[in-house]
């Protein structure tokens, strides 16, 4: 499940940090409950930031769903029919890193 928002216009800006989009605890819920194999969103953290509580992470990590955060460009990819891949460095002992985050379209990368 990929989140857009539109949040990633902010991408490189003082506004990115502020006031940004994130999963409610219900809809974290939702989508541990669902088939979601992974949840994406274009915004600073899937999270509220001012909940230390942290209840996307939690609820997400914890049903053994990654969750990948700062995605740019979701508006390129169709509702359905592409692939994603978040693949990441060989790293360990890490609980957050960075990804080379890519859409397959057909034969296309976006």
């Amino acid at each position: 499940m990929l989140l857009h928002t539109g949040w990633d216009a902010h991408w490189r800006t003082d506004r990115y940090a502020v006031g940004h989009p994130f999963l409610t605890r219900a809809a974290a819920e939702l989508l541990a409950q669902g088939d979601a194999a992974l949840v994406g969103i274009d915004s600073l953290n899937i999270d509220d930031d001012t909940d230390g509580a942290r209840p996307a992470h939690t609820i997400l990590l914890g049903a053994g769903i990654p969750i990948v955060e700062h995605l740019c460009g979701l508006e390129k990819l169709p509702d359905e029919g592409f692939r994603f891949f978040a693949v990441p460095v060989k790293v360990k002992g890490m609980g957050s890193f960075p990804v080379r985050a890519f859409g397959l379209i057909g034969g296309t990368t976006v």
